[in-house]
């Protein structure tokens, strides 16, 4: 008996209102010595993420830690996206075990959550777990996170990984919110996050659109 296809998305692939993004102190004393990933790719991928969750409506919560006797301000990134922000800053390294960030989740009132930060191997990793044990589902944007070495935050990402958090990159997660360039809501919303922050692509979509005046970025 054969399988017959249906013309409709994966359960599993994130749509804006179905899940909220938690950024996880993306600040300048954790920058410093992150190491794993080139930082300017790393703020590019954050912004990806901060503009994509404020054009798309996704609820947002952006976590720091001591941010006024520690690690100092937010990536300018986020805040660009977000002016108005309301931080949650904490002291706990695991953010998870903040009432205040647990009460901001709570109010929120989604099963599915998204996430990154800095580093991987502590700040991310620590709620990913907690909230993975407590019956979230959970996507960890490995591409917006970072560490100390590339051996810290590949084993923190395996570990997640291991524990049932599903992993995509920035870019991915724009896509996959937009998923259809019928969306035409979205759709210059799309292409500008990708033409400002999403590199080779974003430059392809902009020689594209110059050049051969297509507007949906193909040749």
């Amino acid at each position: 008996m054969s399988i017959k296809a249906i013309a409709k998305p994966a359960r599993t692939l994130l749509s804006p209102n179905d899940h909220a993004l938690i950024l996880i102190d993306h600040q300048s004393q954790m920058a410093f010595n992150t190491k794993s990933i080139d930082i300017t790719a790393l703020r590019a991928n954050v912004a990806i993420l901060a503009h994509a969750a404020k054009g798309f409506k996704v609820p947002t919560i952006v976590t720091t830690i001591s941010k006024d006797t520690f690690a100092g301000p937010l990536f300018s990134e986020i805040t660009d996206a977000f002016p108005n922000v309301e931080v949650a800053d904490r002291t706990t390294s695991n953010g998870w075990e903040d009432e205040n960030l647990i009460c901001r989740v709570n109010a929120i009132g989604k099963d599915r959550l998204v996430m990154c930060g800095l580093w991987t191997s502590v700040c991310c990793n620590g709620p990913v777990l907690s909230a993975l044990e407590q019956g979230y589902e959970v996507y960890v944007v490995t591409d917006a996170c970072g560490d100390c070495t590339i051996e810290a935050h590949e084993r923190a990402v395996e570990r997640m990984i291991q524990a049932g958090a599903r992993p995509m990159t920035s870019l991915g997660y724009l896509l996959e919110l937009q998923r259809d360039w019928a969306r035409l809501d979205t759709y210059d919303l799309t292409v500008d996050i990708a033409k400002q922050y999403g590199g080779p692509f974003g430059v392809g979509l902009q020689y594209a659109k110059t050049m051969f005046q297509s507007r949906d970025g193909k040749a």
